[in-house]
């Protein structure tokens, strides 16, 4: 995909008149794909989108952006593809959640528009993502190896967007590294054991900066958890769950 920047150019040459082969000696671009502009300028032009908010200062949804970012941060990795200077996001979804797969495509839609959304199959999952220049512009928490063995904090500008829409952020973040189940407890009543049963929120990450994440947007929003041992969040009460099913609710 040609720079939005250079597409504009070439578009302004043709319109003014100029032969496509002195357009091609001003701006680079394959005589072939400006032979394909000259004939539908309407359509070239409609695809001409900025891409990354911070270099081409385009407006970023804030919503959809904040649900994808507690995806990547969960299930998601960028990585160099073979072409110079492109990356490749991708969210691992299970298939057992194939309602998830689609609200991961559709938001990774909207927070870059105009880019291809594909799904790379794997054993068990779909890899949901697209290639752009411009992926870690938007995820400066991408780095070598593992998140949980580096640090991971926000950038303040996404702490602001974060603070904004944090119940996608949340929502994200439990989509991707925690699920909405029934707890089952055994208690002695009167000599003879009960079972109990009650809904519980529960997030597992093995990044400690992750976690705290997670429970700093959960303090945001007043609601309770506790912490079940190293590397598991829960959310139990009954209207702390009833809060998050507001706007996370059970994976489907």
């Amino acid at each position: 995909m040609h720079p939005p920047e250079a597409r504009k150019l070439a578009l302004r040459l043709l319109a003014s008149g100029l032969t496509v082969r002195e357009i091609h000696r001003q701006t680079g671009i394959p005589r072939q794909t400006l032979y394909y502009w000259k004939k539908d300028p309407e359509k070239a032009a409609a695809r001409v989108v900025p891409t990354c908010p911070h270099c081409h200062s385009r407006t970023l949804d804030g919503r959809p952006y904040s649900y994808v970012l507690g995806l990547y941060l969960g299930d998601g990795h960028i990585v160099r593809s073979r072409k110079p200077e492109v990356y490749r996001l991708e969210i691992t979804c299970a298939d057992s959640w194939p309602g998830l797969i689609e609200e991961a495509a559709r938001a990774l839609s909207e927070v870059m528009p105009g880019q291809a959304i594909g799904r790379r199959k794997s054993t068990g999952c779909t890899n949901v993502g697209a290639y752009s220049k411009h992926w870690p512009c938007l995820f400066p928490q991408h780095g070598p190896g593992l998140k949980h063995t580096r640090k991971i904090e926000l950038v303040p500008w996404q702490q602001e967007i974060t603070d904004e829409f944090t119940g996608d952020f949340l929502r994200g973040l439990i989509h991707s590294d925690g699920y909405r189940g029934m707890n089952r407890v055994k208690r002695p009543v009167n000599g003879e054991d009960r079972w109990y049963e009650y809904p519980r929120y529960s997030f597992s990450n093995r990044s400690m900066d992750i976690q705290r994440m997670f429970t700093d947007a959960l303090d945001r929003l007043g609601i309770a958890w506790r912490q079940m041992n190293r590397w598991n969040v829960s959310v139990a009460r009954r209207e702390a769950v009833a809060r998050l099913d507001e706007f996370v609710g059970p994976k489907y």
